[in-house]
């Protein structure tokens, strides 16, 4: 249904690959991403980032920087929207210019989105319950984003609860399940992630900091973990 890309296979046979969610349209940033290690990026669009209070515009306001992203030849995927999302169109177009994957909260995937030709990647939220990540497993060719933490958990420590959560999720589905570092994500607990079962860490402005020594030497430490 959808390709088999370098991407997907490196979540699928334990690579554990090291994905960057960029805190900013910043091409160095991107760059840096890169430079320490990272094997995929992601991106957004129509959407408010709670973490770093940066809010990112349509499609055509961000088509610019996508065109420059394309070009550094690397995975790429896309935090599609909240409320609003790309139109078929423009999801044709993410297509084109290269992303194979496109992620939003499951309460704001609409019927055009599955039907596109990037790889579906819903979001669990904080209040997700066993039901709704088997209903979000069903979906045909997913990946998991267990998005799981509360608000008032961000920029804390990893907990052995916390650990058993991912650990949980991971255990009750048959698709690969990344975890984005709402919390303040180490080395070792990318090492504790990867035991427990997790396909891959998506690592955020939380984790990686917002200038390009901090996303490189972050990135660097947790992938040569």
């Amino acid at each position: 249904m959808y390709p088999e890309t370098r991407l997907y296979r490196a979540l699928t046979d334990g690579t554990f690959p090291v994905i960057v969610s960029l805190a900013r349209h910043d091409l160095d940033l991107a760059k840096a991403a890169l430079d320490g290690g990272a094997f995929a990026l992601k991106t957004h669009l129509n959407a408010y980032h709670r973490a770093t209070g940066t809010t990112f515009g349509s499609f055509a306001q961000e088509r610019p920087f996508f065109e420059q992203l394309a070009k550094l030849g690397c995975p790429l995927l896309v935090m599609a929207g909240q409320e609003t999302v790309p139109t078929a169109e423009e999801m044709d177009a993410l297509a084109d210019l290269g992303f194979e994957g496109f992620n939003v909260y499951i309460d704001h995937m609409q019927p055009h989105l599955l039907r596109s030709k990037l790889r579906p990647m819903p979001a669990l939220s904080s209040t997700s319950t066993d039901a709704d990540i088997a209903r979000i497993a069903a979906i045909p060719g997913c990946i998991i984003e267990a998005s799981i933490m509360p608000f008032e958990r961000y920029r804390t420590a990893m907990t052995d609860a916390d650990l058993a959560r991912y650990r949980h999720i991971a255990a009750a589905v048959d698709v690969p399940v990344i975890v984005p570092s709402q919390l303040s994500l180490t080395p070792s607990d990318g090492a504790r992630l990867r035991e427990a079962g997790i396909a891959a860490p998506l690592l955020g402005a939380i984790v990686t900091g917002d200038t390009p020594q901090s996303m490189t030497e972050a990135v660097r430490a947790i992938a040569a973990a």
